[in-house]
């Protein structure tokens, strides 16, 4: 079986960075190629600017087959054929409807992301799937807890997959930033790897056996758990689910053959990366520090406080919040990184300088190694790509670490295709 990759959303190429353990060399970018990436789209709907688009083509290359349009507006069946998609997209409402005629049969909300995926899955059948997403995925809508995930785990089985999910945070497993996501592993019934796995009982499976175990070990204790089921048995289709389905998603758990069995889990890893590994031992430049105003605004912002506000019908109630940790603790992983990095915020980071001692703001460099990106890695000639726009592509990425192990991990399942 070739290893053959489509990536979509594909920002500035966090998983072919980690599948291909990329480096940049001199401004050159350095890949081992084990992975063929045959096909990648990036769009971002919200801006003129395709920064993030820029990026991937100036590290990558310009090909056809690097694509710079709405994923919507794509013809799933040209996509080239693939053994593995890979892709982080929003979490977004992903209820369905039956269209009016019904001959159109099911429609999602226009523009959800994930029916876009859903359309490769049904015009191209990768035999294997790794997505990543924020964890209250799990979780949405707070109206009907666990249906937009039982949505995406009917999909997956209307196509004939067995899945596996973790909510994996960076940090626990040596990683340098305290960053919370969903990964989901799909994979084709009719693959070697599925026949192997479906022999193994689920608490086997989930604590010793399935991928995320093998790489991201857990203690072995059930802290909590559930079970139901998706199937034809259950819901007759995606608007039943969709009308239906209700289940408490825990941060662990498989689908096979319709069947959901899912474990609340803890990390059992004793590695550690700290920010202070992270920060720059040389000199930085001077604009990263913070003047007095803005040292004093962002102190006050991440203070503990209680402030009496109104609701819009006038009646007042007090808001609180607690404390963030002012300047940032230095031997512990950094706190997750937002696209809001470098406004005056709750969430900015503030670090106290290795030369100076002085407080300031993270660099542009530090974001990437946070996130594990080669050094410089948002750094190009482009009047597309500003300083600011680098931290919010760093606050949109994922932990490159991550997937750099799946990877691997990935490629002696392939082996064995």
């Amino acid at each position: 079986m070739d290893k053959t990759v489509v990536e979509l959303f594909a920002g500035v190429g966090g998983f072919r960075c980690g599948l291909n353990h990329v480096d940049l060399v001199d401004g050159q970018t350095v890949e081992d190629e084990t992975w063929d990436f045959v096909w990648a789209n990036q769009w971002e709907p919200s801006t003129k600017s395709q920064a993030a688009f820029d990026c991937y083509v100036k590290r990558f290359g310009e090909s056809e087959n690097h694509v710079n349009e709405d994923i919507s507006n794509v013809d799933k069946n040209t996509i080239p054929d693939h053994t593995l998609l890979v892709g982080g997209f929003p979490c977004q409402d992903y209820s369905v409807a039956r269209s009016l005629s019904n001959e159109k049969g099911i429609e999602g909300k226009k523009g959800v992301l994930w029916w876009q995926i859903a359309e490769v899955l049904e015009a191209k059948q990768p035999p294997f799937v790794l997505l990543e997403n924020v964890d209250r995925l799990l979780r949405s809508p707070s109206t009907q807890r666990g249906r937009d995930f039982g949505i995406m785990l009917r999909t997956f089985h209307d196509n004939d997959y067995s899945v596996e999910w973790r909510v994996i945070n960076a940090a626990d497993y040596g990683f340098p930033q305290k960053r919370r996501r969903v990964f989901i592993f799909a994979y084709k019934n009719s693959t070697s790897y599925a026949e192997k796995m479906s022999q193994i009982p689920d608490r086997e499976f989930i604590f010793e056996k399935g991928l995320f175990a093998e790489l991201f070990p857990i203690e072995d204790e059930i802290f909590d758990s559930s079970q139901g089921n998706i199937d034809e048995e259950s819901f007759n289709d995606l608007v039943d689910v969709s009308d239906k389905f209700d289940l408490h998603f825990f941060n662990a758990g498989r689908m096979k053959g319709g069947k959901i069995q899912t474990y609340k889990v803890k990390a059992d890893c004793d590695e550690l990366t700290t920010l202070y590994e992270v920060l720059e031992d040389n000199p930085v430049d001077e604009k990263y520090y913070l003047d007095d105003d803005k040292f004093e605004r962002i102190r006050y912002l991440k203070s503990s406080k209680k402030l009496e506000r109104k609701k819009p019908n006038g009646e007042t109630y007090c808001y609180s919040e607690g404390a963030v940790p002012f300047p940032d603790k230095l031997d512990v992983p950094a706190r997750t990184m937002l696209t809001s990095e470098t406004t005056v915020n709750r969430s900015t980071h503030v670090v106290e300088d290795k030369c100076s001692g002085m407080y300031r703001i993270l660099t542009p460099i530090e974001a990437e190694k946070i996130n594990m990106f080669p050094e410089n890695w948002t750094n190009i000639p482009d009047r597309s790509m500003t300083e600011k726009r680098r931290y919010f592509l760093m606050g949109n990425a994922l932990v490159v670490g991550i997937v750099e192990r799946i990877g691997n991990y990935l490629n002696e399942i392939i082996d064995r295709e």
